[in-house]
């Protein structure tokens, strides 16, 4: 757990403290269902160890309100069955936390409406709280954020790829620097599944995201390590 002024990251999630606000992001609830129609073999474990991960997460902060910043589900043009049921019983269980839910719609959203009117929660694009953006990061909202000094995003599923002698790992990570004049967080994915793009050797996504080198890397283990900047990792590589 790193604090940071107003902002504490959490296992892959970031909680604000003034605002006693929790955000997190790209769930991608229905991804073992897709892997499983491509042919790939993969047992049906995420939802077990995604509620004991989210639990452990809302144990640690006690949040008043839940933001989750885009891609709950993974389907693009349908709901699952897996979505649907999985994705309810998410929401239930962080209603149990707090009635304060909101989906903020993501890339993977385009048909989120009927599981969000279901638990009778709001679908945004963006919210704003005090001088926070939080937005998903697959666009650009230019418009009434002169005031804002932080913007929180996802999409980029941000990891970093790690070498021990002969062998290396790849590492889920939250990213800290510069979008013009405002304050950047990017999320990793709460996914656990797949662990990320390693953003040393991939190219950004998110139009939030440029001159990533100026970019520290906050790496998530068994505890959040502050890997400092990418421009030393690279050296490294």
């Amino acid at each position: 757990m790193i604090v940071k002024n107003n902002f504490k990251l959490v296992d892959t999630a970031v909680y604000l403290i003034r605002q006693k606000t929790l955000v997190l992001a790209d769930i991608h609830i229905g991804y073992e269902e897709a892997l499983n129609q491509q042919g790939i073999l993969m047992p049906r474990f995420q939802l077990k160890d995604l509620i004991k991960h989210l639990k452990k997460i809302l144990k640690k902060t006690n949040p008043k309100k839940i933001i989750i910043n885009g891609d709950l589900k993974h389907e693009f043009g349908k709901i699952s069955k897996q979505e649907w049921n999985d994705a309810l019983l998410v929401i239930d269980l962080l209603k149990k936390c707090t009635q304060d839910v909101i989906l903020i719609k993501g890339n993977h959203d385009t048909i989120l409406g009927p599981i969000a009117d279901k638990k009778n929660i709001k679908i945004v694009d963006k919210i704003i709280l005090d001088n926070i953006l939080i937005t998903h990061g697959d666009k650009i909202f230019q418009k009434h954020i002169s005031k804002i000094k932080t913007i929180i995003i996802a999409h980029q599923h941000p990891a970093i790829k790690l070498n021990a002698q002969t062998r290396s790992e790849l590492y889920k990570c939250f990213l800290v620097g510069k979008y013009k004049n405002k304050n950047l967080i990017v999320l990793p994915s709460t996914n656990l599944l797949s662990t990320g793009t390693d953003v040393i050797k991939s190219k950004s996504i998110s139009p939030y995201i440029y001159n990533i080198e100026k970019f520290k890397a906050y790496v998530v283990g068994d505890k959040i390590y502050d890997f400092g900047k990418i421009s030393k990792l690279k050296q490294l590589q």
